[in-house]
């Protein structure tokens, strides 16, 4: 375990920990058996603190930076946060509108094909230079969607994270 730090976590694509390592899975650990990883890593990732302390989960998970940076929100150590997917409501999306297209010319069918409004011809034409004074049908012009959540994830390749459960206990600065 030459220069390797207590508690150094690496990516690792074997399918088990090398000795003196662990996955990052969350697992509850006997304080008394890693003391000096307890003091590094105390109840943060949880445990009660007495007894157990937990590893960091890193399953399915990005590790980000503590901290902040410019325009960037603060984040704590141990914090989780993310989705693998949202769903997005109209106060997400950008201010827009929808066009309603129609024709000036009497129309041949009574099927508004290619979503164009037209008259049969009938003598009445469907339009009026007069001020409207009721509203189309909801469905003419309505709510569309299926609210299905949308993904949030980069693309991505499963591998393992590992912590070093022996090794040098690192010094501050």
């Amino acid at each position: 375990m030459d220069n390797v730090f207590l508690a150094e976590i690496r990516l690792f694509a074997g399918t088990y920990p090398p000795a003196g390592w662990a996955f990052c899975q969350g697992q509850l650990i006997q304080i008394r058996q890693y003391s000096a990883l307890f003091a590094l890593l105390g109840t943060v990732y949880g445990g009660d603190g007495k007894n157990t302390f937990a590893l960091p989960n890193l399953q399915g998970s990005i590790p980000v930076g503590v901290g902040t940076g410019l325009g960037l929100s603060q984040r704590v150590l141990g914090e989780v946060f993310g989705s693998e997917s949202t769903t997005l409501l109209q106060e997400n999306l950008p201010r827009h509108t929808h066009t309603v297209n129609a024709v000036s010319a009497t129309g041949t069918v009574s099927d508004p094909t290619n979503d164009l409004f037209a008259s049969k011809g009938r003598g009445d034409s469907g339009y009026t230079n007069a001020v409207p004074n009721v509203q189309m049908n909801p469905l003419t012009v309505g709510v569309a969607g299926g609210s299905i959540p949308v993904s949030n994830m980069q693309p991505y390749m499963a591998l393992n994270y590992i912590i070093a459960m022996q090794g040098q206990y690192p010094a501050r600065n």
